[in-house]
């Protein structure tokens, strides 16, 4: 059965600072999540802070883009006290929605913000169309399945939950070994709580085995020559199936990346918007475009790309056995803050280049514009050839015309 919903899906799209959510409004995201200063589980994102999140809030809903603020920790009782002093201040804020993953977390928000939509997060382990119509009853607007759920299977959810309720599923970005993210490694191996925010990303390491009557002498698993990293995956990229998840009946399409830069984000945002609005214009269209999208979504970092639990239990091939790096095709030289009244673009710098040098300009609308650097100046006025210092702030004169949140890069290894 064909389940296409009426209109096109949500574009939702991670945000680790203010920075990164303006870059995710201005290049195509319907919607962006954040998380708060505690309560979130990316307690190593630079996460918002209530002037920033009113700030971030603000400007999204100037720009008509949804805010979602997680709030998906499995809670123990000392967190309770805490989170209801949160729901408090963010009862003020009013964002649009909150992602909640704990029954008791759910109960508090409930309580204290009724006027907020609240969203059940993956952490929740959402698997079935009975565990849809619970949190349905209990109030919940929106449900976001598993990653280990198949697009048959959420097919089948769409037709047994009620039409009004959202499914929302991740489409890209990371993957975790653990059943929806539920991870005890990180825990177990450094007392840092991964399903607390905490995590220290053990499944990236690489492994070896020790027989118990010799220890000391660690033995390599091996995959090939260099070894393995036999809990690491690949990246998840749905960007060749659009029509499939579409037809599933998902309501919004999920990035995920909330410890990500702003070209990341830029990169999966404006992509995945082409490609959406490109297939609800026609297929013919979408189809065409492939090879734009791939050639775009492959300058984002990423691990190798699966379409991971989608259509059926996942392969040898969603593994990466050899090593846990990113692929990085694009290097981010920085976001255009304005452009002054001499033509000049003020940003501030994330990586070195120089007078002379070919860059591209990264243009919401889909255009990317190579252009050369002709001249560049301090805060002072004073001429500079590069600008080697990470955040500085420069005012560069290009070739070509570039607008305030255009995203200057390079291909990577072109960088000085």
């Amino acid at each position: 059965m064909n389940n296409k919903r009426e209109g096109k899906p949500e574009l939702l799209v991670p945000a680790s600072s203010l920075e990164v959510l303006r870059t995710a409004v201005i290049f195509g995201a319907d919607a962006v999540y954040i998380g708060g200063e505690a309560f979130g589980l990316r307690a190593k994102a630079k996460n918002f802070s209530p002037e920033d999140m009113a700030e971030g809030i603000a400007f999204a809903h100037a720009h008509n883009v949804k805010v979602y603020v997680t709030a998906n920790i499995l809670a123990h009782n000392g967190d309770l006290e805490g989170a209801r002093r949160y729901f408090e201040e963010l009862k003020a804020l009013k964002p649009d929605a909150l992602i909640i993953s704990d029954p008791g977390m759910f109960m508090i928000a409930k309580e204290i913000c009724p006027e907020i939509e609240i969203h059940i997060s993956t952490q929740a382990n959402n698997t079935n169309y009975q565990t849809y119509r619970f949190w349905w009853q209990q109030g919940a607007k929106r449900v976001v399945s598993a990653r280990e759920l198949s697009l048959a299977e959420i097919r089948e959810i769409r037709d047994n939950i009620p039409q009004e309720m959202e499914i929302e599923s991740f489409i890209h970005g990371a993957m975790c070994i653990s059943y929806s993210g539920r991870c005890l490694l990180s825990s177990y191996f450094t007392g840092r709580d991964a399903n607390r925010g905490a995590c220290t990303h053990p499944c990236r390491w690489k492994y070896a085995v020790v027989e118990e009557q010799r220890p000391g002498e660690y033995f390599p698993v091996y995959e090939n020559e260099r070894g393995t990293y036999i809990f690491n995956s690949k990246d998840l990229c749905m960007i060749e199936h659009v029509p499939e998840i579409v037809a599933a009946g998902i309501d919004s399409f999920k990035i995920e990346g909330r410890m990500k830069t702003a070209l990341y984000v830029a990169c999966v945002a404006r992509t995945y918007r082409k490609a959406i609005d490109d297939f609800f214009e026609s297929e013919e269209k979408y189809r065409a475009n492939m090879e734009w999208y791939r050639a775009e979504i492959a300058k984002c970092t990423y691990r190798q790309f699966t379409t991971g639990f989608y259509f059926g239990k996942p392969d040898e091939n969603t593994q990466i056995y050899d090593s846990n790096t990113y692929v990085n095709e694009s290097v981010y030289l920085g976001m255009v803050d304005l452009v002054d009244e001499r033509g000049f673009a003020k940003f501030e710098q994330k990586n070195k280049f120089c007078v002379g040098d070919v860059i591209e300009i990264m243009k919401p609308d889909g255009r990317n514009v190579s252009a050369k650097v002709l001249s560049m100046y301090n805060e002072d006025g004073e001429a500079v050839e590069s600008c080697p210092h990470s955040k500085q702030v420069l005012y560069a004169k290009l070739s070509e015309q570039v607008n305030k949140y255009d995203i200057m890069r390079t291909e990577a290894g072109k960088e000085r």
